[in-house]
Order: structure tokens, then C-alpha cells, then sequence
């Protein structure tokens, strides 16, 4: 999906901290040592770890577009949890600022939050969360209950949530009844059944069986495709990350090291940390023609792709055409690639040889 850098966020996470251990109010109570304008919040949060302070999010800054999946990825203890729990104040940063459309959620009474998470929000989480003395018809309807909607409207909702992730005749089914997979499947119509305007998923398939794991993704891309939800996704699996995400975010010990499209970090990792998450990617069914395109311009009379093609696609032309294809950019600018060109991208974690296209 293509989000457009031009729109105002969706929602906006500023500087974000989250300390835990004896007097870590202290440790940010004197604005002048908090990092401004993208300093350095590293240094603070190794000065604080000094302390005896723990450290879960570190100035952690990123905005959600709208109609956008953000996936924050890490390994366990990274962060990742942790960020997405402040957002819905599930829990409470120590200081920075949440900014749901321009408004600051870290200043929102009790009663907004209340209504923010009733009508705004949705949540998904690795647990599936289903109350078992509920059936799936109840299960998915019981936030529309507290809601106070009325019995035809509610039911109006919860049987087009259930058409649309595909639980149609398990109404009457109860939890215990259920696979993992038709158990997350409520768990997510439920949190849907809100209608939210941003949606949160921690881990929401990481319990899953592979096939029902990819069975999941695909559904879950599928509905993105319908509603265009401005989406953070939380996984420490590099490849779901790159199968789900426009912008992604790799955190270690609380801090983000990167952020970008997948194929950003995978030709332009900032470092080593980056660099290993990427060793076991197959970069041909990543990459797109527009990556590793080169400015040279393509002789006449060669094949025309869009800059969007995956290279796996291009695989078996570029075996038999030296010539190599003509790469049309959204600019409607032409560029080059050959099959040296994808051999090149391929061997190498940051290719010199190759310019990125968008």
C-alpha cells in the first residue's frame, strides 16, 4: 500500500519515556538533559540505567499516517510491547507526548480515555482475550454492549465483522469450541466491531501455527485492503514484518534504531543490529525493480515493467535477456536493470552499485 507523506498523522508519538525502579521521576524531571529536535537519548538512558533506573522506552519518537501499517519490531525486551501499551495508556509513560489527531492523550481525563479507547481504539493482543461463557455472536458484540448501542444496530455490526472475517455459522460457538485460528479471528472482528480509527496489534499471531500464522497474515492483509485502518503492528518476526508493513521500526533496549520502508532496511541498514535482522531475507521476493533500478538509461526496444514489479517476477526474463528490462517510475521517469544489477543487490547487504527508486 502506498501512503502518502503529504497527509497530517494519524497519530504521533513524541519523545517517549518509560522508567521503572526507585526515584525514576527524578530522572526527568530536569528538562535540560532530555534529548530535543532528534538528540541523542541513548546517553541519557545508559546515565539512567547508572542510577538503578530501568529503562523500557527510550525517547522513542515515530507518526502513523493515516491508512498506514507501522510495524515496531525487536527482539523480546526490546521495547516493542512497552510502546504500544502507551499509546493506549494501558501504560503510563513517564513523559512525552501521544498525539491522536493533534490532541494529547497523556492530557486526556479519565472520561476521554474512557471514550477514546470505546470509540477510537482498537486492540488485538497475543492472548486471544475471549470471555468463555460467551459465544462468538456475544464475544464480538459485548464492547458494542458497553457502548450502550441498541440491540438492532449492535446486531446489524457484529454479523457484517463476522461476514467479514469469514466466521459465518460458528455464531453459536463458544471459545472452547473454537481453533486458534477461528479464536483470533474473533478477537479481531471484536475489536473491528468498533469501527476504530487507529488500531493496535501486539503479537496478535505469534501463538498461531506457521500455516495458520500465514493463513492469518493474509486475512489480516486482506481486510487492510477493505477498511485502510492506520495500523501499529507489534512482532519480533523480521519476515511477518516484511510481509505486513509500509514503515517499519527496529527497537533495542527501549530505543528505535531505525525506521523506514522494509527495503530500506534491508539495502540501508544503520548498523550491525539491523544488518543481522536482515541475513536470512529472501531479497527476491522483497524487492521491487524501482530498488535496484540504475540511472542508466535502457536501450531502445526493451521490455517495460513498472517499478513496483517484484524482482522474483523479473527472474526468469532476466535469464534470458542480457538487455535486461526498462524500469517506469510514479514520475514516469525510465531507468535500467539488468540481471548483473539484481545479482549485485543480491550479494551484497548495502549495494554501491544500485539507487533506490520510489
Amino acid at each position: 500500500m502506498s501512503v502518502n507523506d503529504s497527509f497530517t498523522p494519524k497519530l504521533s508519538c513524541r519523545n517517549l519515556w518509560k522508567l521503572y525502579g526507585p526515584g525514576v521521576s527524578g530522572f526527568l524531571s530536569d528538562e535540560s538533559r532530555l534529548p530535543q529536535n532528534g538528540g541523542d537519548g541513548k546517553l541519557l538512558a545508559q546515565s539512567i540505567r547508572e542510577q538503578g533506573g530501568i529503562v523500557a522506552s527510550a525517547d522513542v519518537s515515530f507518526d502513523l499516517m493515516p491508512g498506514e501499517i507501522f510495524v515496531i519490531m525487536g527482539l523480546s525486551g526490546s521495547g516493542k510491547s512497552t510502546v504500544v501499551r502507551c499509546l493506549s495508556r494501558l501504560v503510563e509513560p513517564t513523559s512525552g507526548e501521544i498525539l491522536l489527531d493533534g490532541l494529547n492523550l497523556l492530557q486526556a481525563s479519565p472520561k476521554e480515555l474512557i471514550d477514546f479507547r470505546r470509540y477510537k481504539m482498537g486492540m488485538v493482543f497475543q492472548s486471544f482475550g475471549l470471555l468463555p461463557h460467551l459465544n462468538v455472536f456475544e464475544n464480538i458484540a459485548f464492547p458494542l454492549k458497553l457502548q450502550g448501542m441498541p440491540l438492532q444496530d449492535r446486531s446489524a455490526r457484529v454479523e457484517r465483522v463476522i461476514a467479514l472475517v469469514g466466521l459465518e455459522g460458528r455464531e453459536d460457538s463458544y471459545p472452547s469450541q473454537l481453533s486458534g485460528g477461528q479464536q483470533q479471528r474473533v478477537g479481531i472482528a471484536r475489536s473491528l466491531a468498533v469501527e476504530p480509527e487507529v488500531w493496535f496489534l501486539d503479537e496478535p499471531f505469534s501463538a498461531l501455527d506457521p500455516l495458520i500464522r500465514r493463513q492469518m497474515q493474509d486475512e489480516f492483509l486482506r481486510l487492510q485492503q477493505e477498511l485502510h485502518k492506520s495500523i501499529v503492528f507489534i512482532t519480533h518476526d523480521f519476515l511477518e514484518a516484511l510481509r505486513v508493513a509500509d514503515r517499519m521500526a527496529i527497537m533495542k533496549d527501549g530505543a528505535v534504531v531505525q525506521i523506514g520502508r522494509p527495503v530500506d532496511l534491508i539495502l540501508k541498514p544503520e548498523d550491525s543490529y539491523v544488518r543481522e535482522f536482515t541475513n536470512d531475507v529472501p531479497w527476491e521476493l522483497i524487492l521491487t525493480a524501482g530498488d535496484i533500478a540504475s540511472d542508466n538509461a535502457p536501450p531502445e526496444g526493451v521490455r517495460e515493467v513498472s517499478a513496483d514489479t517484484k524482482v522474483c517476477d523479473l527472474l526468469p526474463y532476466l535469464s534470458e535477456h542480457d538487455s535486461g528490462v526498462a524500469v517506469r517510475t510514479a514520475d514516469h521517469s525510465l531507468y535500467h536493470m539488468t540481471g548483473k544489477d539484481v545479482i549485485a543487490a543480491l550479494a551484497s547487504g548495502m549495494s554501491t552499485t544500485t539507487t533506490a527508486k520510489s
